[in-house]
């Protein structure tokens, strides 16, 4: 097992060239957050743009490499924010994007993808069943397929918030962690620009396949589908070079509980008015869990995605 090849240089590359709706995203020291946690706390919030979240960066990055060697049909599974991404993408590529979903997705992000132009079949317990289908599928009508996770230019554009980043000094970043593309790309440009800087990813504790993978050094898989209100980072299955990447960049990993995610979800929106999804909220929900950790250091939590759909808002943020 090795990572996939990423190159720095490429990151460079992929700031010149995404779409520059997606690039510097807002960067700021909340002073409330600060208060809060005894260390000074900054935010990079990645759900200001056209599909809420950072994945707009990689599906970018990649569709320039590809759209003209594999001009497509397209085919992903996605719990919804990559498929966001890449349909976004695709479409200004005219390149027709069908997305696997599991039949449980988010409504929200299914009714996303599909106002972005895909094609959206929902199948499956979970996300990486619906993922196995589209694969096969792929492979049946010899189209491509395109995995998150894998893919070194999804890592290289999500790597391009890591350029940004270190805008500011840092002692610590924390990173969601699902398929592993945006620690993957991040975590290498900041290990490799700031080594002192602790590349800490963050997960679920519903969903602790990648935390199990990374304490064991290999891929584990779960055998049950993932319980978790962080729909974004629920992997059951880990993408084996995912998991080699995250042993090259990853100073730890750590794991947010349900009830922190939804606190920290609500930390977000009274203090700062802005509407996270559960997935999202996991970097402050880690910081919040391990504050001895972080005390009196200087600590980036990355928010990753903005796709909470009516009910979540109305239960949690709203008190219904």
């Amino acid at each position: 097992m090795s990572a996939p090849s990423l190159s720095l240089e490429r990151i460079e590359e992929a700031r010149s060239v995404i779409d520059p709706v997606f690039l510097d995203s807002p960067q700021f020291r909340s002073d409330a957050l600060s208060e809060a946690l005894d260390a000074e706390v900054v935010l990079k919030i990645e759900c200001v743009n056209p599909v809420r979240s950072f994945k707009g960066r990689g599906a970018s990055y990649f569709t320039h490499l590809h759209k003209k060697s594999a001009p497509g049909p397209w085919v992903c599974a996605s719990a919804g924010n990559f498929g966001q991404g890449l349909a976004y993408a695709a479409r200004s590529a005219g390149i027709p994007l069908q997305v696997f979903a599991a039949e449980a997705a988010n409504p929200l992000k299914v009714a996303r993808m599909r106002s972005f132009g895909a094609k959206v079949i929902l199948t499956g317990r979970d996300f990486d069943t619906a993922k196995d289908t589209a694969r096969a599928y792929a492979a049946e009508r010899g189209t491509t397929f395109v995995e998150d996770g894998r893919e070194p230019a999804i890592a290289e554009g999500a790597g391009t918030i890591g350029i940004e980043i270190l805008r500011d000094e840092l002692d610590c970043v924390l990173i969601p962690l699902g398929n592993g593309a945006l620690l993957h790309g991040s975590g290498a440009w900041l290990k490799a620009r700031s080594p002192s800087t602790a590349v800490i990813g963050v997960g679920a504790a519903g969903a602790p396949a990648m935390e199990r993978s990374f304490r064991a050094g290999k891929p584990v898989t779960l055998d049950e589908t993932p319980v978790t209100i962080a729909d974004g980072v629920a992997t059951r299955v880990p993408v084996p070079e995912a998991v080699a990447a995250m042993l090259e960049v990853a100073d730890d990993v750590l794991l947010a509980g349900e009830d922190s995610i939804v606190s920290s979800m609500q930390a977000l929106f009274r203090e700062l008015g802005i509407v996270v999804e559960a997935a999202g909220a996991v970097t402050l929900a880690a910081a919040v869990a391990h504050r001895e950790r972080f005390r009196g250091k200087r600590i980036l939590l990355l928010i990753g995605g903005g796709n909470a759909d009516e009910s979540t808002v109305k239960r949690y943020l709203c008190g219904d």
